[in-house]
């Protein structure tokens, strides 16, 4: 993709508006924080004080909003302090330019690693890099600055203690996640019944996991049916998938298919019954068809063998997400758990230390916000505007470790201002409003803000520029002044987070080799693990996960509806969610790569395309096999323990060759494949000999497209 394509790209995507779900008694609260603080601050103080405390509190309801499971107080509380003495520190050597400016660059480089701890910290990390850039321009002493910082502080105070007050549907956003999880399996069930092999993006499953973990103090609040419908939901993907698929469930026609797609299709509408129950909170208002056509004692006559275990087992785990519904009492232990703020700080030093190394994205994001910051700081003070910091609050806050985002912003941020500016203009220019009015169109435009915050960056962007407009109106800054300021300097600062990413590029498109041979890697780390666990079938640590009659082919007893059926596997688990991870990092990477204007460096928009559809479908048939591990009890098949380790070394030599831009061969595990078809050391197990031929496949194919 050329240059005029990819700008051309990034900058319509800057200015798209998203139809989201409006949340106004959201955005009404963090209005009725910002307004109870400017109107204090006022009353008290004076306006100089109400802006650097509504600047704190405008903050802290920002952070409230970014997509975080943490409690929401605690992100208004550190998003306060945080700015507060990020304030007073720059206004401690604010009169000596040279340190400032030394301090400008060590603030905004942990900012800009501070991604590595993840999106949410580096969001509020950058936005107190911008908002100290202004609020250091306010006091006139220390003791003055002293207060300013308490004030800020005070203003993320006050926005925790309206999320306590005041709660909206508490725990709404692991409803949510939980809720979006069951749906997508849902819709996984219904697609199956026309596509046996269809695909399943295991994204919603990645979310609601992490929404699961909870620090201790949540542990003890967490409604009980949020705990418990995760792990079945985990658990009926690979059941959904060996029941519809043909080449180890039911036959591509007949009745056994027809029976097959009338479970699936209940299967999509009591998946979608719990979906609706936890994410409103009531209790599973199942729909009589599905639950007679689950129930039905046909199918033990319709069906055999695995399809017919499948079957049972599918109704007992959707039994069991019913029952996710029913008050249940969980203890802190039973949590998964996340560590509080404080316990994070060494695990957000640690990832900040892994990634100091040239080629990483974070740090080369690092060194350009700070290059970009301390020029832009230096041009906009020795320009004859005055108010310089516009230009590096401009570069920071649209600056992103990644292109397209970095430039869309940079257009949005500067249409945004441009149109927002203007709005404000009209508004002064016809009403004149002085400090008390200021004040209130400030906090009307803060709820705009928080309003569209999440359809668009452009949007938002709009009653951003008329906040900063009225906010430093109240505090008797000149509206023409302000005007041709902001937008100049908001154009060079923008004009400067552009160039450095042109100079000093992070691109992906050169990184997706390496990310395809990570999913390669773990992908046979998870096929492997499935594997072995036929060759030593170990007693299942999960103490709801009874056997079933060890017979592959004869009848199944109906499992107990009191527990969930099939084991749980410590390391099958652990390998599943490494190939979710890797998976999620290739199609990030292949998104971001698909807006750079960088020709292909080895791996072509198609070769990229037929290989991920390859490694799909191998871990496809990996979780085939998940889906029928032995039971605890069961007798090992000792031909298995070769197939895994000929996956382990197959697979690995394989990403070595990949990195190494190399077709990669697959001699281990097709030397066992063949033997096996030869008849030396073939195991008495249809589903292990027909897996290892269609996992042969998939990775014949992967080779196919690295090779076209």
């Amino acid at each position: 993709m050329g240059w005029l394509r990819a700008l051309n790209q990034t900058a319509r995507s800057g200015f798209r508006v998203e139809r989201r779900r409006l949340e106004p008694v959201v955005a009404g609260r963090g209005a009725l924080g910002l307004a109870v603080v400017v109107g204090g601050s006022l009353a008290l103080f004076g306006p100089a004080v109400a802006v650097s405390s509504a600047l704190g509190a405008f903050q802290a309801a920002i952070a409230t909003f970014q997509r975080s499971y943490r409690p929401r107080p605690t992100l208004a509380l550190a998003s306060g302090a945080s700015l507060a003495v990020s304030t007073f520190l720059g206004y401690l050597i604010g009169a000596h330019p040279a340190l400032f400016l030394a301090l400008l660059a060590l603030w905004t480089f942990l900012s800009g690693m501070a991604w590595a701890a993840g999106p949410t910290v580096g969001i509020i990390a950058s936005s107190n890099v911008a908002i100290m850039l202004v609020t250091v321009t306010l006091p006139t002493s220390v003791a003055t600055a002293a207060g300013h910082a308490a004030m800020i502080a005070v203003g993320g105070l006050v926005q925790a203690a309206l999320i306590v007050l005041l709660p909206v549907r508490r725990w709404g956003a692991q409803r949510d996640a939980l809720a979006d999880a069951l749906a997508a399996e849902a819709d996984y069930a219904r697609r199956l019944r026309h596509d046996p092999t269809a695909s399943f993006d295991p994204v919603p499953l990645m979310t609601a996991r992490s929404a699961a973990a909870v620090t201790p103090r949540q542990a003890r609040r967490r409604p009980a049916e949020l705990h418990g419908a995760r792990g079945l939901a985990e658990r009926i993907r690979p059941v959904l998938a060996s029941l519809a698929d043909p080449a180890v469930g039911a036959p591509a026609e007949g009745p056994q298919r027809d029976r097959v797609r009338e479970l699936l299709g209940a299967a999509g509408e009591v998946l979608d019954a719990c979906a609706h129950a936890i994410r409103r909170g009531e209790p599973v208002d199942l729909p009589p068809p599905a639950f007679a056509a689950l129930r039905t004692p046909d199918t033990g006559a319709i069906l055999s063998g695995a399809p017919r275990r499948a079957a049972a087992r599918l109704a007992a785990l959707l039994g069991d997400v019913v029952e996710t519904a029913e008050p249940r009492t969980e203890t802190a232990a039973e949590a998964r758990s996340r560590p509080t703020l404080v316990r994070l700080v060494p695990v957000a030093l640690a990832r900040m230390r892994a990634e100091l190394r040239h080629e990483s994205p974070i740090l080369r994001h690092a060194l350009r916000v700070t290059a970009v910051a301390t020029a832009g700081y230096a041009l906009g003070t020795a320009l004859p505007f005055g108010h310089g910091y516009w230009a590096p609050m401009a570069s920071v806050m649209v600056m992103r470790p990644d292109f397209s985002q970095t430039y869309a912003r940079s257009v949005a941020r500067f249409g945004g201002t441009l149109l927002g500016v203007a709005l404000a203009t009209g508004v002064v220019q016809a009403a004149h409003p002085g400090t008390y009015l200021s004040g209130a169109l400030a906090v009307l435009c803060a709820f705009g803000m928080y309003l569209l915050m999440r359809t668009g960056y452009a949007a938002s962007q709009v009653f951003v520029a008329a906040y900063v407009v009225f906010l430093l109106g109240m505090d008797g800054a000149r509206l023409t002044q302000t005007v041709r300021e902001r937008v100049l300097l908001t154009l060079l600062g923008g004009v400067l987070a552009m160039l450095s990413y042109a100079v000093y590029p992070a691109w992906e498109t050169p990184r997706l080799r390496g990310r395809l041979a990570d999913w390669l890697t773990a992908d046979g780390r998870y096929a492997a693990s499935v594997v072995a666990h036929y060759a030593d079938p170990r007693e299942s640590p999960d103490p709801a996960g009874p056997p079933e009659p060890p017979d592959p082919a004869g009848p199944a007893d109906p499992p107990d509806p009191a527990h969930p059926a099939g084991p749980a596997s410590p390391d099958v688990r652990e390998a599943l969610l490494g190939t979710r991870e890797a998976r999620i990092a290739w199609q990030d990477g292949l998104a971001r790569a698909s807006h750079e204007p960088v020709r292909h460096r080895g791996l072509s928009h198609t070769a990229a395309g037929d290989a991920e559809h390859a490694l799909a479908q191998f871990g496809r048939v990996a979780m085939l096999l998940e889906a029928h591990l032995p039971e605890r009890g069961a007798p090992p098949v000792p031909e298995a323990a070769v197939l895994a380790e000929a996956l382990r070394r197959s697979t690995e030599r394989g990403a070595r060759e990949l990195r190494e831009r190399k077709v990669p061969r697959w001699d281990d595990l097709r030397e066992t494949v063949e033997a096996w078809e030869r008849g030396e050391g073939a195991p008495d197990h249809f589903l292990l000999r027909k897996a290892a031929v269609l996992l042969l496949e998939e990775l014949d194919e992967l080779s196919a497209a690295l090779a076209r």
